[in-house]
C-alpha cells in the first residue's frame, strides 16, 4: 500500500502509513476493538477518483495538494489534515488510500485542482499547473445553469454531483472541461479568470477566481449534516478542449437572465467620475472588476449617444479609449464590440430609440438576374481576366488565407502582395497587369510594419514597380462594422482616386470582425455569415464590385494526421466561412524541425491545383520540387533518412536473431510483437517500413511454413524472410576440428517477393539467389 504524507493543522508534513494513521481526534474514543463492518456504509469509490484524476492531474507535474476535515453537522470535532501526492501514475491509489481513512473518520476529501512544486505549498500563487475548467453550481434552479453552459460552452468532460442540495432539492454540480495541455504562467491567470467569468455569468460560485480555491473528489465521500452520499460523476466523456477556443466561447457565452452577473450587481456600484479615470487590472485585485469597469464606461458613453450628445462614431472611439487607458490588460476590440453591442441593445429596449443615430444606406435593390440554360450555352464571349491565375483570385472572388501563428502567412501574403503590385507571378500565381491593392492589417504596428517592409528582401526594381500600388494601414484599434467600414471606402477612394481597387486584403479577420446586433463570434454560423455578407462583400459593393478580396485567417490545432485529410478543417471559427469563399489556401509546416512549408489550395472556380512545397531561402520564397534533390536544411533530411535505415537495418537484424531462435512472424505478428522495442515506433510504423523495405527487395516471403513446423499462414504475404536466415532442427552438427557440438541448421529461403512495379505478390524463381531490384541493395 503507498505510503502518503499527511500534513500538520494546515499545511504542516507529517508521515501516514498502514501502522500510523493520524486521526482527526485520536482522543474521541478510548475503544481499542476493531469497529465492527457497517453493512450501509457508503464507500469510496476507486474507479470514480482515478477518471477524477485523469481529467484534472493527467498531464500535470508536480505535487497535488489534498485537504481532508471533518464535515460539518455530524457532531465530530477534528482539525484539517493535508497532504500532498505526486502527479503521476500512483496519484489515483495514493488519493483513493486517503479516501477510505477519511471515509472512516466523517471527513471530506478536497484537491486544489492544479499542482505545486513542494510540500507545504497550497497557496494561488503556488500554483505552476491547472490543466481544466470547472464551474460550481450550488444555488438557484442548477439545471437550466447546466442547459446554458452546455449550449455555449460546449458538453463538459465530467458533470459531478457534489453531493450537497439547494433548498429546493436541486442536486449541486461541478462541471468540469478537460483541456488539451496544462496552462501555466500567464495562461493560469487568464484560465483563473475565466472560471470566475463563467461563474459570474451564470451564477456560480465566484471564489474559483482563486486557483487555490479547493473543490471535493468525487468517488469520495460526503458527510454534510449527518447525510452520507458518495460524490459521484453523473456524466463522463472522453472529450477535451483546446484553451483559446474555450477563451473564446466564454467571452461569446451571454449572462443567464436574472442570473448572470448577480455578484456583480449585488455590490455598490463604482462611481462613474472614479471609473473614467481609474486604471483596473485582471485577477479582481481592484475595488472592481474590469467587467464592472468597462460596462460602466460603456453604459456612460452610450447614454451620450443616446441623448444626441454624441454621434456613434465619436461614442466608440471613447469606448476603445477608455478600454486602451484603464483597462490592464485591455479587452480584444471583438468583446468590446460584443458588450457595447449587447448593452446598446439593451439601453434602446428600456429607453426608446435615441434622438440622433448615424444612419446606413441600404443598397438599392436590383433586378434578381436569371438565365436560361440555351442562353448560357450559347455565350461564347471571352472569359473575364483572373486578378490572380489561374483561378487562384476571380472578379468578385474571396480568398482564404489560413496557417497557425508564426508559419510565416504573414510574411507570404506581404511577398504575394508586393509581386501582384508589380504585376509579376509569384510561386506560379499570375497577374495580368500590375494591381491596385489595398492591405488593411490591424496586428503590426506602424515603425514595425515599416521595418519589415524594408527587410523585405526582394529585388529593387520588383519593389520600385509596386511602390505606389500596394497601400498598407499599421495596425488599427478599430472593427470592420458600419462606422469602420465606411471609414474604411474612404480611405480607399482617396488612395486610388482615379482607377478601381483591385484587390482588398483584411489581415487578420480576427482583429476586425464584427459579428451583428447579437455579437456572435467567430465560432457562429450566422455572426460569421454577417461578417462575410454584410460587411466584407458591402464594403467591396462600394469601392469595386469586381475587385477580389483576400481575408487572413488563424487555423486551430489539428493533429499532422487531421491536417494531412482534409486540411482546410484547421480554420478557426465557423463552417460557414468554408462554404463562402471560392479560394481556400492553407500554409502549414508538415515537419516541425524543417523550415519546408506546405500551401493546399481549394479552388472553387477553377480547376483543382496540387499542393505546392515552399520555403525561404536567402530571404525569398521558393516553390521546391519535391522529386529534385533538397535545396534547404539538407542535415535534417539526412537525419530522417539515417533514422529510417536504423529501423530498416534493426528490423533485418530481429528477424535473423528471432528465426534463429526458432521463430518465425507474420507482417502484422511482427509489428504487434516489437512495437515501440528498439526505438521501432508504434505497430503502423512498423508495417510501414516492412512494406517499403519489401518493395526495396530486402524483405521477401515464405508462404508455407510447413518445411518450418509452422503449417500457412493466414496473411496474404506469408512469412517474413530476409537474406541469410536460417532456423534450428532437432539434429547436431559436430565440429570434426574441435569436437564442439552445435544444434544443426538449416537456411530459410523465400518462395514469393513483392512485385517493386505492382506491389502483387509473385514466385521467386530460385531461392537460393537473392535477387534486389537495381539500385537497391542495402
Amino acid at each position: 500500500m503507498p505510503v502518503l504524507p499527511v500534513g500538520r493543522a494546515l499545511l504542516g508534513a507529517a508521515g501516514m502509513s498502514d501502522d500510523n494513521i493520524i486521526h482527526f481526534n485520536p482522543w474521541r474514543d478510548f475503544n481499542d476493538a476493531a469497529p465492527l463492518a457497517d453493512p450501509f456504509a457508503v464507500e469510496p469509490d476507486a474507479d470514480q477518483i482515478a477518471r477524477f484524476v485523469d481529467v484534472v492531474f493527467g498531464y500535470c507535474e508536480g505535487l497535488i495538494p489534498v485537504r481532508g476535515f471533518v464535515d460539518k453537522g455530524q457532531g465530530k470535532d477534528g482539525r484539517p489534515h493535508n497532504i500532498w501526492i505526486d502527479a503521476d501514475a500512483t496519484a489515483p491509489e495514493k488519493l483513493g488510500t486517503f479516501a477510505g481513512w477519511a471515509a472512516r473518520e466523517g471527513a471530506a476529501v478536497y484537491v486544489i485542482p492544479g499542482t505545486v512544486a513542494e510540500t507545504g505549498q497550497a497557496r494561488a500563487a503556488d500554483v505552476l499547473q491547472m490543466q481544466s475548467l470547472v464551474v460550481d453550481l450550488d444555488t438557484g434552479d442548477i439545471p437550466a445553469k447546466l442547459d446554458h453552459l452546455v449550449h455555449h460552452l460546449g458538453r463538459p468532460t465530467l458533470i459531478v454531483e457534489s453531493g450537497g442540495r439547494t433548498p429546493e432539492g436541486a442536486t449541486k454540480l461541478h462541471v468540469w472541461w478537460k483541456l488539451t495541455e496544462p496552462a501555466e504562467g500567464a495562461d493560469l491567470d487568464r484560465l483563473c479568470q475565466l472560471r470566475g467569468e463563467i461563474a459570474l455569468k451564470v451564477g456560480g460560485d465566484t471564489h474559483f477566481r482563486s486557483a487555490h480555491q479547493p473543490i471535493r473528489v468525487p468517488g469520495t465521500v460526503y458527510h454534510k449534516g449527518g447525510l452520507t452520499r458518495l460524490v459521484q460523476i453523473r456524466e463522463a466523456a472522453d472529450l477535451e478542449v483546446d484553451f483559446t477556443e474555450m477563451a473564446e466561447r466564454v467571452a461569446d457565452m451571454p449572462p443567464m437572465p436574472g442570473v448572470g452577473m448577480a455578484t456583480v450587481d449585488s455590490r455598490e456600484k463604482p462611481a462613474i467620475d472614479d471609473v473614467l479615470v481609474t486604471p483596473v487590472h485582471e485577477g479582481d485585485t481592484d475595488r472592481w472588476s474590469r467587467f464592472e469597469g468597462a460596462s460602466a464606461a460603456i453604459g456612460y458613453f452610450l447614454r451620450l449617444v443616446h441623448e444626441g450628445r454624441m454621434s456613434m462614431d465619436e461614442g466608440w472611439t471613447a469606448i476603445c479609449g477608455y478600454n486602451a487607458a484603464m483597462l490592464r490588460p485591455a479587452w480584444p476590440l471583438d468583446r468590446l464590440k460584443r458588450e457595447t453591442n449587447r448593452l446598446w441593445e439593451l439601453h434602446i429596449k428600456r429607453h426608446g430609440p435615441p434622438l440622433i443615430r448615424l444612419d446606413s444606406a441600404a443598397p438599392a435593390q436590383t433586378e434578381l438576374p436569371a438565365f436560361t440554360l440555351g442562353a448560357l450555352l450559347d455565350d461564347t464571349s471571352p472569359m473575364p481576366d483572373d486578378i490572380i491565375g489561374p483561378r487562384v483570385l476571380t472578379p468578385g472572388g474571396l480568398l482564404v488565407l489560413g496557417g497557425a501563428p508564426k508559419v510565416g502567412k504573414s510574411d507570404l501574403l506581404i511577398a504575394l502582395l508586393v509581386h501582384m503590385a508589380a504585376g509579376v507571378p509569384f510561386l506560379g500565381f499570375t497577374p495580368p497587369r500590375p494591381l491596385r491593392i489595398f492591405y488593411l492589417q490591424a496586428e503590426i504596428q506602424y515603425h514595425y510594419l515599416r521595418e519589415r517592409m524594408q527587410q523585405i528582401g526582394l529585388p529593387p526594381e520588383l519593389i520600385a514597380a509596386a511602390r505606389d500600388n500596394l497601400i498598407v494601414t499599421p495596425k488599427l484599434r478599430m472593427l470592420l462594422d458600419a462606422e469602420g467600414s465606411a471609414r474604411v471606402a474612404e480611405a480607399i477612394r482617396a488612395a486610388f482616386p482615379d482607377e478601381p481597387l483591385d484587390i482588398l486584403c483584411i489581415d487578420p479577420i480576427r482583429n476586425l470582425f464584427d459579428g451583428g446586433p447579437d455579437g456572435g463570434g467567430e465560432n457562429d454560423n450566422a455572426a460569421m455569415m454577417f461578417f462575410l455578407k454584410d460587411r466584407v462583400e458591402v464594403l467591396r459593393d462600394h469601392v469595386n464590385p469586381d475587385c477580389g478580396v483576400i481575408l487572413v485567417h488563424h487555423t486551430k490545432k489539428l493533429s499532422k494526421h487531421q491536417v494531412k485529410e482534409d486540411p482546410f478543417l484547421a480554420l478557426s471559427g465557423a463552417s460557414a466561412l468554408r462554404g463562402f469563399y471560392t479560394t481556400g489556401l492553407i500554409l502549414h509546416r508538415p515537419e516541425e524541425d524543417s523550415t519546408q512549408r506546405r500551401l493546399e489550395i481549394e479552388l472553387r472556380n477553377g480547376p483543382a491545383l496540387p499542393a505546392k512545397l515552399v520555403d525561404k531561402v536567402k530571404g525569398k520564397w521558393v516553390e521546391i520540387n519535391p522529386m529534385n534533390e533538397r535545396l534547404v536544411r539538407p542535415e535534417v533530411g539526412a537525419r530522417h533518412d539515417a533514422e529510417r535505415d536504423r529501423k530498416r537495418d534493426v528490423i533485418l537484424s530481429i528477424l535473423l536473431d528471432e528465426a534463429a531462435e526458432g521463430r518465425l512472424y507474420t507482417i502484422n505478428q511482427f509489428a504487434e510483437a516489437f512495437e515501440n522495442k528498439g526505438g521501432l515506433g508504434g505497430k503502423d510504423t512498423i508495417r510501414d517500413r516492412i512494406a517499403v523495405q519489401a518493395t526495396k527487395g530486402a524483405i521477401k516471403f515464405i508462404r508455407d511454413g510447413a518445411p518450418h513446423g509452422l503449417g500457412p499462414s493466414r496473411s496474404r504475404f506469408g512469412y517474413l524472410c530476409v537474406e541469410g536466415m536460417v532456423m534450428p532442427t532437432d539434429g547436431e552438427d559436430v565440429d570434426p576440428a574441435t569436437g564442439e557440438v552445435t544444434l544443426a541448421s538449416i537456411a530459410v529461403l523465400p518462395t514469393h517477393y513483392k512485385s517493386p512495379q505492382t506491389g502483387a505478390l509473385l514466385e521467386v524463381e530460385n531461392p537460393h539467389v537473392w535477387v534486389y531490384p537495381e539500385g537497391e541493395r542495402p
